[in-house]
């Protein structure tokens, strides 16, 4: 038996060694999980706790069982390459990587590999968050991505996500006990690992960050911070903890100005955390004057937008109000959010401020800078953020025309909500569509208030209806005529309706299917 496993374990020695190396990567020696892990897989290797039951050629898979304080069996499938264990643990067991060892030892020294792989611990991540602070904390990111992230090595698009879990899950072992200290942990390494990742992606040659698979990553950090930061901003904030919030501070001010590459996802990530977490005015003076004096950045960063955005934290209206002044097509996008970042940060004017100065150039924006596809999604943005303020008739009108079709939702529930019902009326008879896209518009609040105006309506989907000419249309004008019906009984015009109905039939009398239809749904 242990010639046969000496001679398969050869026979697959660059299976073996492959498997071994992907648990190198995936297993951190500065990690006591993992430590411990390999110590006992190395262990059972040397207690002759491994025993190979059989090896099945035609399927090329060989059985193991490993003698543990429960027995656990190992399949190791030489043709998928793939190994299984009837343990529970996810990923990587004690199991596994010791019936690999008991393979590896045919070909060479276990204690050597061993040796090896423990060599790589620099420090153990358990002592460095024993220390907490800033500096402890950077090392454990640090320990934790150069395994994940080695110098030079390519991701695909789908692994940015999955480092990025790894990395946290692996860090979330360490995680301060005291819940006053947790939210602040799960900031601080969500954003060094999204900086490192970053970083990475810059440095090394044959990454693109114009991918689904960048932009999902990127909504999956910032559903986290926004999570995060509710977490934190509902807690007290201890005095030991500032030394943390400068690091934070440092943290984010790196990310924006010295990685490269999308500008306005950075720029939305420093503005959130500069709009919750960050509210000391002196701190925001001194990032204020550290914009004013830097030099030389790079030409994506725009420092007039940064300049906006403490002014508007600051409360320095005069200053916002000059810079306003000189605004062009192109600096609506960033303007546009730093209206959201001001809506945000509880600051009121400065976002009436911002918004009253983009609207002349809001119809140009949507027309021709945004792209058709996304037109909708930024009108109801648009119409949110206005919403807020208190415009005047001439502006809303100025509003609402650039909206253009994309308006008609957002303009129908301004006119609902001024209770100009007839023009409500008038504006979906220019523009008809259909009685689901009405109803999303406000059709039942029209109905409830005033009824009247919408019978006109009615009978300009009907007649649309009629004009297909076939029985299915016949059956939905019969459908509107009787949502009519209740709109004139309840707006007291039943007389009117049955002299419209009787006008009807004796218009379209030869259409028998039609008349055959209006007497199925007892209209007369």
């Amino acid at each position: 038996m242990a010639l046969s496993i000496s001679q398969l374990a050869k026979e697959h020695q660059e299976f073996v060694l492959t498997k071994l190396k992907e648990a190198e990567h995936d297993l951190h020696p500065s990690s006591t999980e993992d430590e411990e892990l390999v110590r006992r897989a190395v262990f059972s290797v040397r207690n002759k706790s491994i025993i190979f039951d059989r090896f099945n050629g035609a399927s090329s898979i060989l059985y193991a069982t490993v003698q543990d304080v429960r027995p656990a069996s190992v399949e190791i499938d030489f043709a998928k390459e793939e190994l299984r264990c009837s343990c529970p643990q996810q990923k990587w067991c004690r199991h596994q990587v010791g019936t690999l060892l008991a393979l590896y030892q045919y070909f060479d020294s276990v204690q050597n590999w061993s040796s090896a792989w423990r060599a790589q611990k620099s420090v153990q991540l358990k002592s460095l968050a024993d220390e907490r602070s800033p500096q402890s904390w950077s090392m454990m990111v640090e320990e934790v991505m150069k395994r994940l992230l080695p110098p030079g090595r390519v991701l695909e698009g789908y692994g940015l996500s999955a480092i990025r879990t790894d990395a946290l899950e692996r860090l979330r072992r360490h995680m301060p006990f005291e819940r006053e200290w947790q939210p602040l942990y799960k900031l601080y390494m969500e954003l060094a690992i999204f900086n490192t990742i970053w970083r990475h992606l810059n440095e090394t040659p044959g990454h693109s960050l114009d991918s689904p698979y960048m932009k999902y990553f990127i909504d999956q950090s910032s559903q986290s911070f926004e999570t995060i930061l509710t977490e934190l901003t509902n807690r007290s904030r201890l005095f030991a903890t500032d030394p943390f919030y400068d690091a934070l501070q440092e943290e984010v001010r790196k990310f924006l100005l010295e990685r490269h590459g999308l500008f306005q996802n950075r720029l939305r990530l420093y503005m959130l955390l500069w709009a919750v977490l960050f509210y000391e005015k002196p701190r925001r003076e001194q990032e204020l004057d550290y914009i004013n004096n830097l030099e030389n950045p790079s030409a994506e960063i725009s420092l007039e937008s940064l300049r906006l955005l403490f002014y508007v934290l600051l409360q320095k209206e005069d200053l916002l109000l000059e810079s306003l002044k000189h605004i062009k097509l192109q600096h609506i996008q960033d303007l546009f959010e730093l209206a959201t970042f001001a809506q945000r940060a509880g600051e009121s004017h400065a976002m009436a401020i911002i918004l009253r100065a983009i609207l002349p150039m809001t119809e140009a924006f949507l027309q021709e800078v945004v792209p058709v596809v996304q037109r909708a999604q930024y009108v109801r943005q648009f119409q949110l953020l206005f919403d807020e303020i208190q415009l005047t008739e001439e502006e809303e009108a100025i509003l609402y025309s650039a909206f253009g079709v994309y308006g008609l939702q957002p303009f129908s529930s301004f006119l609902i909500k001024k209770g100009r019902y007839r023009d409500w009326a008038a504006l979906h008879q220019l523009n008809p569509s259909s009685l689901s896209y009405l109803e999303m518009c406000g059709l039942k609040d029209v109905l409830q208030v005033e009824p009247a105006t919408v019978l006109p309506l009615y009978h300009v989907y009907a007649m649309a209806e009629i004009a297909q000419k076939s029985r299915m249309n016949y059956k939905q004008a019969v459908r509107i005529w009787k949502s009519m019906r209740s709109a004139a009984k309840r707006a007291g015009k039943m007389p009117y309706f049955e002299t419209y109905i009787q006008t009807i039939r004796s218009e379209y009398k030869r259409l028998r299917a039609l008349q055959e239809e209006i007497e199925k749904g007892n209209l007369v």
